[in-house]
Order: C-alpha cells, then structure tokens, then sequence
C-alpha cells in the first residue's frame, strides 16, 4: 500500500521545481530585456540573488531527499525565501512599476494551497509589507529610450500572465492529483482496517466457541472411548470398532486443533524448512481427512525456509480443506520455486481438485466478505485466507481455468507490496494463464487450482561432518 502521510514531501518537491523553473525564466528576463529592450539592470547584484537562490534550492534538494517529514513552518520558510527573493529582484528593477510585481500572488496562492491559513496569515502580511517597501523606495529602470517604457511594460504584463497562469495550474493540477492519490490510499487503508476488524471479530467469535467446545468434545470423546472397549466385549457392536476408532481420531484432532488455536494468538513467527515442515503439515492434513484421496507431488524444495510457516498453514489448510469439499476423490499438492514479477525467488504450493469450480453468482464476493457457498459452507475460511494473505501482503485471484473450474491464486510478499484482496479477482485470469498446471496428464481440464505463493529465506544446507 502506498504511503498517505507524503502530502509534505510531495510539496516540498513541487516547490523545489518551481524554484528550478522560476531560476530559470529569471534568468532569460534578464537577458532579453538587457539585450533587446535596451534597459540596463545591476546586474552584479541581481546575479547575486539569483546565485543565492540557486544556492538555497540544492540545500533543499538535500532535504527532499531526507526520510523525515517536511512540517508546515519549514514550507513557510521554502515560501518566504522566494518571496524575499523575488522582493530583491524587484527592488533592483524598477520596484512596482516592474510589470512582473503581479509574480506575487501565484506564490501566494500555492502558498494557501500548501500551508494552513494561520501561516498564510503571516506570509500574505510579508508579501503586503514586501510590496509597499517597494512603492516606497526601490532602483529605478535605466533605459536607453524611454519612449519604448509602454511597450516594454506591455510585453512584460503579457509575458507575466503566461507565466503566472502556467505556474498556478501546473502546481494546482500536481496538487489535486496529490490529495486524489492520498484519499485512494485512505481508502485502501480504511478497507484494509474494516477486512481486519471483521477478522479480528471472527476470530473472538472462534475463541469463544472453542471454550465452549471443550467441555462436549470432552464428553463425546469419553463416550467414544467406552464404546470401543464395549465392541470388543460385544459382537453386535464389534463391526463398529474401526468407525469408533476413527471417531476417536478425529475428536483427538478437534481437541489439539483447539488447543492450538489457543496457543497461537500468542505463539510467534515460526521460520522452518520447507521440506521439513510439509512432510509434517501433510501428514496432519491426511488425518484430517483420511478418506480423501490425496496426493503430494514432485519433490520437496530444499534449501530454504519459510518465515512464518503458521500463517502459511492456516492458509494452505484452507484450501485443501475447500479442496476435498469439491472433489474428495482426488486433490493434489505440489511444491515449487519460482520467481515473482520483481526478480525475487518464492515458493509455490499448488492445489488442485477435480470440482466442479465456483459458481459465477459466488465469484466477485469471495474473500471481500462471508458468504453462503452452494456446498453448504459459509465463507468464512475462504474470507480468513483472504485477510491472512493481505496481512503477509499478498493476495488471493481466482478465475476459470476451464468451462468449469475455477483458479485461487494467493500471493504473499512484503506488506508495502501488497494489494487489496477485493480486488484481485480481477487480475486472477492473466496470472492463471502464466502458470504451469502441475496435476498429472490425462487428468481432466476442470477443478479448482489454487497457487499459494510466498517469498522464502534461503538457509545454509548442514556441514558434513568428517572424521579424521
């Protein structure tokens, strides 16, 4: 997300060009009416202003460049510079008989577009009392004819609206565009805090029911275990024993996934190998759903590590769990290294499904919001995956990748890259195109392909060690 507290800087830019600009346009006054218009100018001093102006402008070239934020009273004294400069020149040449006196007020106005009105106060007060010095007192024009006064006085108010009229629309149009990216980047930030105040609701919602829940899963459990011993005493419920043996599983499975749940709002960033850590995130998910039939393909990447393979798991668990909802007959996962559109080297994890996609009605409201799904879900693990992804400063995209499949990419990277997950759907189509389908050949074209990206840390393979 861009930045929205740039507003300083971007003015302290716009008046280091303008000042670039104004040195310049002083410049070629200069040389035109001391060569063409006969008017002989002091020209050591004028020169002198111009030099100091130049002076001051690469100083605040050196403070643009600064990461501290510009503050009102330092544009006050950008602007009051220029209008001492300006007062100087004037003064040299003719004081307010000089058509280019009217320069005054676009530096006044850029000054109200830029400053509050307290200090507008103040800097209108010194153009006022700048421009009554010079009615009082000031270097009188040196002309070789003065007949040609008018005619020089009328070029120059002409010369003089044109620059005045230019420099206000450019510095004004630079401005609203300006405020326009801010208030986007408001918006962005303000959908970003609504995503994750939903989220952070349904996550008290899920603490709450899983202090709830402890005490029933507790009971069931219990009550699992007592028929089992009952099966093996009983015929009748002796063919029961391996579905109780697997009821028992799965209550032990809600049990730890409760237990991490509450262990993790505390628990931090969790940096594991790849490899190692999805052989283990695998063998979990299996449990989860043993009658799935799953599938894990190529080899596992090695040599790098994920930052914070918790969230990746919440993540990665979510789309599986959607997975095997579709198309329990076959899910896949595939595991990968690639580069992202900045050069920079991440990891892929590849899930696909032989479901029949996400319905159309359903496609521009995933993630943005909970939703009723026509498998009976309601959105919100797909919701969660979606803030999780923003968080890491990813995004989730999906799209068709045939007449009746779907495509879930989700992308994780640095936060100051991330995108609104509202959004991305849009974009889902181009990035399904660019990427490679992993599923085995002869498979059918339809389902759903979900690609978890997210940046990797490289780690250092162990040092064999030798015997001497």
């Amino acid at each position: 997300m861009q930045r929205i507290t740039t507003t300083g800087r971007v003015n302290l830019s716009h008046l280091f060009w303008l000042r670039n600009l104004a040195i310049i346009g002083q410049l070629a006054t200069i040389g035109v009416v001391q060569t063409y218009f006969g008017v002989h100018l002091p020209l050591p001093a004028m020169l002198m202003v111009i030099v100091l102006e130049i002076v001051f402008n690469a100083l605040t070239w050196v403070r643009v460049l600064r990461a501290r934020p510009e503050t009102n009273f330092e544009l006050l004294g950008q602007l009051w510079v220029d209008l001492g400069a300006l007062s100087a020149l004037l003064f040299l040449s003719g004081g307010t008989t000089n058509p280019f006196v009217s320069l005054y007020l676009p530096s006044l106005a850029i000054a109200a577009a830029v400053l509050p009105w307290h200090l507008m106060i103040w800097l209108a007060a010194f153009a006022v009392a700048c421009y009554a010095a010079l009615g009082f007192d000031s270097v009188p024009l040196n002309m070789d004819n003065p007949a040609n006064l008018f005619d020089y006085y009328r070029t120059g108010m002409w010369v003089n609206f044109m620059v005045s009229v230019g420099l206000t629309a450019w510095f004004v149009a630079r401005m609203s565009n300006a405020l326009r990216q801010r208030d986007a980047a408001l918006g962005e930030a303000q959908a970003h805090l609504l995503r994750d105040e939903r989220a952070v609701a349904l996550g008290v919602q899920a603490a709450t029911v899983a202090h709830e829940m402890g005490t029933p899963l507790s009971t069931i459990a219990m009550l699992a275990e007592e028929l089992r011993d009952a099966a093996r005493a009983d015929p009748g419920l002796a063919r029961y024993e391996a579905d109780l043996k697997v009821l028992e599983e799965q209550m032990t499975l809600c049990t730890s996934a409760l237990a991490r749940l509450r262990s993790r709002a505390s628990a931090p960033a969790s940096r594991q190998p790849v490899g190692d850590w999805l052989d283990t995130f695998v063998e979990h998910w299996r449990l989860r759903h043993p009658h799935v039939q799953f599938e894990l393909l190529g080899a596992r990447p090695s040599g790098v590590a994920l930052d914070d393979t918790v969230a990746a798991g919440q993540i990665l668990t979510i789309l599986l769990d959607n997975a095997a909802r579709a198309s329990p007959h076959r899910v896949t996962l595939a595991a990968r290294l690639s580069y992202n559109d900045r050069s920079a080297e991440q990891i892929e994890f590849e899930v696909c499904d032989d479901g029949p996609g996400i319905p159309a009605a359903l496609r521009e409201s995933l993630g943005a919001m909970p939703v009723d799904s026509t498998q009976g879900g309601h959105g919100v693990g797909l919701y969660l995956a979606f803030s999780a992804a923003v968080r890491l400063g990813g995004e989730i995209e999906l799209s068709d990748v045939a007449p009746r499949g779907a495509s879930a990419a989700v992308r994780a990277g640095s936060a100051a890259n991330g995108h609104a997950a509202a959004a991305s759907g849009q974009r889902a189509a181009e990035r399904t195109a660019a990427t490679p389908d992993s599923r085995p050949a002869g498979t059918p074209g339809r389902g759903t392909r979900a690609v978890l990206r997210l940046p990797v840390t490289h780690i250092a393979a162990p040092a064999a060690s030798t015997n001497t």
